[in-house]
C-alpha cells in the first residue's frame, strides 16, 4: 500500500466502504467490483485501497483472528507480523516480569503491541517507515496506553519504559515484494543493537527461527515457537524475561493448546538403535532448540541413523512434541521397487516425509505412478547409516486412545 492509497484509505469516507463491503471472495470477479465501486463516485486510489484491505484483512484472520476485521495491514506488514496467539506469550512475559510500560521498538503494523495493550500494559510503537507507522496507529487506536512514533529504534527517547520487545527489520524495505536480508550487521536494527538493549532493560528480540545459533548468547533464554508444525521463530529473553535455570525451549501451539519443553541447554543425545514398531518425527521447535534427546527419553525412544532427527520405539505414545508412524514395511530407497509396492497395495496416495536423503519429494511422488485408494505415508531417510524407505501409516490421537 502506497502512501496516496493510505490517505484515502484513512478517511471517514474510505473507512465506511472498507467496512461495508462483503467478505472477501478469491472468486469474486474483481473487474465487476472496481466497476461497480467506481461507477459509485469513488477514485481509482480508495477503489484500490479498500479491495486490498478486503484481501488482507481475510488473509489476516488466520493470524489476528476476528480482530483482523478491524484492523489494516500492509502485505509485508501483514507477512512479517507475529501471530496473536504468540504475541501474548510475549506479553505474558512481560506482564509476569513487573514491566508496566514496553517499548517495542521495529513495531511493524502492531500486532505485538497489540497483545502488549490487550494485557494493560503501557506500550510505546516505534517504526522508521511512514506507512507502516500509520497502520500501527490505526490498528493500536482503540488502546489509550498504547503510543506510536515514527522514528528509528535506535535514537527514540526511551524515557517512562522499563522493557523492550524488538523485531528486528531483516527484510529488504518495503510494503510488498520485499526480500531476506541474510547478514546480521544489515538487519535494522542490526542484532549487536538489538541485543545490546539488555544491558539497560528486560529485552527481549524476535528472530528467524533458522537463526545461526552461533549468534545466540549463552546468558539468553532461547524460545523456539511453532505452529501447527510450522517453527515461526526464536524469542530471545533477557534479564527478568528470561526463566531461571531455562536456556532452551519448545514451545508448540497444536490442536489442544501450547505444550512447552525446557532444559538448561541442549540436551544429551540418546543412541542409535535398531528400528523398532513406531516412528517419531519430533515437532521442528524441538529439533532447532535441540531437545530431541529429552524427548526420546520422555518416549523411551531412540534414534535410528546418526544426525537424523527421527526417533523409534516399541511403543507408541501421546506427544504433543511428535507426529507418530507405525512402520509397515521398509524398503530399499529405490524407485521402481516402491512403485512396484505401492502398486500392489493399491495405494494412490502418499504422504512424502524426508531426512538425511537428497530428494524432491514432489518429483518422486511423480515417478511412483500412483494410483489405487488407500493412503500411507513414506519417510525417505537413513536406517543404520543406508538409505531406506519406511512405508508407516499415521498413528492418530484416537488411535492411542484405542491403546495403540
Amino acid at each position: 500500500m502506497e502512501s496516496s492509497e493510505l490517505r484515502e484509505l484513512l478517511t471517514p469516507e474510505g473507512l465506511r466502504l472498507l467496512d461495508s463491503l462483503p467478505a472477501f471472495d478469491p472468486k469474486a470477479d474483481v473487474v465487476s467490483q472496481v466497476a461497480r465501486l467506481r461507477k459509485a463516485g469513488h477514485s481509482p486510489e480508495l477503489v484500490a485501497a479498500v479491495l486490498g484491505q478486503s484481501r488482507l484483512r481475510a488473509k489476516g484472520r488466520t493470524k489476528f483472528g476476528d480482530f483482523a476485521e478491524r484492523m489494516l495491514f500492509t502485505e509485508a506488514g501483514l507477512e512479517q507480523a507475529t501471530r496473536l496467539a504468540v504475541a501474548s506469550t510475549h506479553a505474558g512475559r512481560f506482564r509476569r516480569a513487573g514491566v508496566t510500560r514496553v517499548a517495542d521498538l521495529g513495531c511493524g503494523i502492531g500486532g505485538d503491541a497489540l497483545a502488549f495493550a490487550a494485557l494493560e500494559l503501557g506500550v510505546l510503537a516505534v517504526d522508521r517507515d511512514e506507512v507502516t507507522a500509520a497502520v500501527a496507529t490505526y490498528n493500536l487506536a482503540p488502546w489509550s496506553g498504547a503510543e506510536v512514533r515514527l522514528g528509528d529504534a535506535e535514537q527514540v527517547d526511551l524515557a517512562g519504559v522499563d522493557g523492550v520487545f524488538l523485531d528486528p527489520a531483516r527484510r529488504t524495505a518495503g510494503h510488498a515484494n520485499t526480500s531476506r536480508i541474510q547478514d546480521p550487521s544489515q538487519w535494522s536494527p542490526t542484532l549487536d543493537t538489538a541485543f545490546a538493549f539488555a544491558s539497560r532493560f528486560p529485552t527481549g528480540v524476535k528472530l528467524g527461527p533458522g537463526v545461526d545459533r552461533d549468534l545466540l548468547p549463552s546468558d539468553a533464554e532461547c524460545q523456539w515457537i511453532s505452529v501447527d508444525r510450522s517453527v515461526v521463530e526464536v524469542g530471545v529473553w533477557f534479564g527478568a524475561l528470561a526463566r531461571p535455570g531455562v536456556g532452551r525451549a519448545a514451545l508448540v501451539f497444536g490442536p489442544d493448546g501450547p505444550s512447552e519443553m525446557t532444559a538448561p541447554g541442549d540436551s544429551d543425545d540418546v543412541d542409535v538403535a535398531e528400528l523398532s514398531e513406531y516412528v517419531y518425527e519430533p515437532d521442528g521447535a524441538v529439533i532447532r532448540a535441540r531437545l530431541i534427546g529429552d524427548l526420546a527419553r520422555t518416549l523411551d525412544a531412540h534414534t535410528i541413523s546418526r544426525d537424523i532427527a527421527y526417533l523409534s520405539s516399541a511403543t507408541a505414545r501421546a506427544t504433543p512434541f511428535a507426529q507418530c508412524f507405525r512402520v509397515i514395511e521398509t524398503f530399499p530407497l529405490d524407485e521402481k521397487r516402491l512403485r512396484q509396492e505401492l502398486k500392489t497395495r493399491g495405494i494412490g496416495r502418499v504422504e512424502i516425509k524426508k531426512r538425511g536423503v537428497d530428494v524432491d519429494p514432489a518429483a518422486f511422488r511423480k515417478k511412483l505412478q500412483l494410483k489405487g485408494a488407500n493412503e500411507a505415508t513414506l519417510i525417505l531417510t537413513r536406517v543404520a547409516g543406508r538409505h531406506t524407505a519406511l512405508l508407516c501409516e499415521r498413528v492418530t490421537a484416537a488411535d492411542l486412545g484405542a491403546g495403540a
